[in-house]
């Protein structure tokens, strides 16, 4: 079974030359922070409400994609989602990096040039729970553009994808008109999602306004 970080990765790559598709790194960054605390929540370690998030069992998962987060959970102190992604943040280009190796480890990617590309013969791999082996991508245009029922863990990644403007770039502007109405149905199904949502929105508002200010980033 893929981890949500190795799921939005795939969704991220484009398929004709394994690059990244053009996202803002800081909304990449904080989708692979709420990936990681999506899954400690579909593990049972965190829970949250409308103001916390809260450690339910330190117990590390086994797992070197989330465990070095469960840690810093456990060491900090009691704090909201939006805390958590904008620390978690901080780290996402370590934790990208692992996943993508792991990735090619399991011969769903190949490294050529610096770059992924995806190895056709390999771009299938069992979804959770035994169901028939589908595509992450075909399995989330299945969820959006019908009424089926979503399982939490496409719920998660739609709320991710969502979050770092993927739809934008593998959807026309026709089919995202459609489904505009089921993301928002799905992406109220998820706190750490709109925790995440509005710490994206925070940061994209702090850079306006430096930028009219003048300051420098670096």
């Amino acid at each position: 079974m893929l981890r949500f970080v190795e799921e939005i990765l795939l969704l991220l790559l484009r398929d004709n030359d394994g690059k990244f598709i053009n996202v803002p790194q800081s909304s990449m960054d904080r989708a692979i922070a709420g990936a990681v605390l999506m899954e400690l929540a579909m593990e049972n370690r965190i829970d949250t409400d409308l103001e916390h998030l809260i450690l339910v069992d330190a117990t590390p998962v086994g797992d070197t994609l989330v465990d070095p987060t469960l840690a810093m959970i456990a060491e900090g102190e009691e704090s909201d989602s939006r805390h958590w992604v904008d620390q978690i943040a901080r780290r996402a280009p370590e934790i990208r990096e692992e996943a993508l190796s792991r990735l090619v480890e399991r011969g769903i990617l190949e490294r050529e040039d610096d770059r992924f590309l995806w190895v056709f013969r390999s771009r299938r791999y069992p979804v959770v729970d035994g169901e028939a082996e589908r595509e992450v991508k075909l399995r989330i245009m299945g969820v959006l553009f019908s009424n089926e029922i979503p399982s939490p863990r496409d719920v998660v990644v739609i709320c991710l994808a969502h979050s770092c403007g993927i739809f934008t770039e593998l959807l026309s502007k026709r089919e995202l008109e459609q489904a505009s109405p089921r993301i928002e149905q799905v992406r109220k199904l998820d706190l750490i999602g709109q925790a995440m949502s509005q710490s994206i929105q925070d940061f994209e508002v702090w850079l306006a306004n430096a930028a009219v200010q003048g300051r420098g980033f670096f």
